[in-house]
């Protein structure tokens, strides 16, 4: 088990993580979601003893590993950018932290040619880094992570630069492959759908605190914080602001009352968030929300349509199946069932309705 207890690191007198408190288990992953500089490259240098916290204590199977020099820690770290030894073959590549480890060439044979199959790099095995896609590169590094078959495994947007095909391949091997050597596996992402095809644990992350940690799942479904509602909302989550007066909510600068939450909230200010899949075209529920915003632009995916439009001079999104191409500024009414709903008051708390 990798433990963080209070773990806080400041470099400039700038916040990169702060009082994090983590527990992740072996032959589970463990995602890291947050946006570029929320904190998620830093904790892992943290985790991986390439910097040292400020503050607080890092166990592994509970022993302290602050201080301990990273070439004696078992971990494997892969990066976005992939990094590789330019002038060694792919298959001297995978193979070197075997070598330092000096195993056996019979193990090195079959641990290389094992993660090659996997990666689908066995045909490049003889070339040079150089001669090869920046996506076959990438695997190249996974392939040396995947061989050392390290304790502690630190994935830092390893997919990115993948091809579509193999990135979603990849995503249903990997946490499989990493639980059966009894590893921490900890993924960082930006994409709230890949941590929901991945599973395991996530922590929501902004600058630098966690926000939510648990199983991935009940994370998305349920959020505590308005801001970790935020974070696994993509597009974007939708947010109204309302008051409660005497038992009626009505949204800010509007008479409409919301009558789902008749007499259940307190007086004061609340926060009402939607994502855009739940916003439909037609109603669904006697009790449906209704939004009617004026069209800025709408994508088309192919399979979606992205409409986005203005509530409340904020820019929300819908995200709709089918092809539905409206105008610029045309009115549109958007429903959403109010179970579907998420409220939180001022300070940014979930409430439970």
């Amino acid at each position: 088990m990798l433990e963080l207890r209070s773990v806080s690191r400041r470099v400039e007198g700038e916040i990169f993580v702060d009082d994090v408190t983590l527990s992740l288990n072996r032959g589970s992953i463990n995602i890291l979601l947050g946006p570029t500089l929320a904190g998620k490259t830093s904790l892992m240098r943290l985790m991986a003893g390439l910097d040292k916290p400020d503050k607080g204590e890092i166990l592994f199977d509970g022993e302290s590993i602050i201080g301990v020099p990273v070439q004696k820690r078992n971990v494997a770290m892969v990066y976005q950018q992939f990094i590789n030894y330019p002038n060694m073959t792919v298959f001297e590549n995978i193979a070197s932290p075997l070598r330092v480890a000096k195993l056996g060439s019979d193990e090195i044979n079959k641990r290389v040619a094992q993660a090659s199959d996997l990666l689908q790099l066995s045909p490049f095995l003889n070339r040079n880094p150089s001669e090869l896609s920046g996506g076959q590169q990438q695997r190249v590094a996974l392939a040396r992570a995947i061989v050392k078959r390290a304790k502690l495994v630190l994935l830092d947007e390893p997919l990115a630069n993948l091809d579509y095909k193999l990135r979603e391949e990849l995503r249903s091997e990997l946490p499989s492959l990493f639980a059966e050597l009894g590893a921490v596996l900890v993924y960082a992402t930006t994409e709230p759908g890949e941590a929901l095809v991945l599973g395991g644990c996530t922590t929501c992350l902004h600058q630098g605190s966690v926000q939510q940690f648990g199983p991935t799942l009940d994370v998305f479904k349920n959020p505590v914080l308005l801001q970790s509602a935020k974070i696994f909302s993509d597009p974007p989550l939708n947010v109204a602001n309302f008051e409660s007066r005497e038992g009626i909510c009505k949204i800010t600068g509007e008479e409409r009352e919301l009558s789902f939450l008749r007499a259940k909230l307190p007086d004061g200010s609340y926060s009402l968030g939607v994502r855009p899949h739940h916003l439909s075209l037609t109603p669904t529920d006697s009790d449906d929300l209704i939004f009617q915003g004026g069209v800025s632009v709408t994508e088309l995916s192919g399979s979606e349509s992205f409409i986005h439009f203005d509530f409340q001079g904020q820019p929300w999104v819908a995200l709709i199946h089918g092809i539905r191409n409206f105008k610029e500024a045309e009115r549109v009414e958007f429903y959403v069932r109010s179970k579907n709903a998420f409220v939180f008051n001022s300070d940014g708390l979930a409430v439970a309705i």
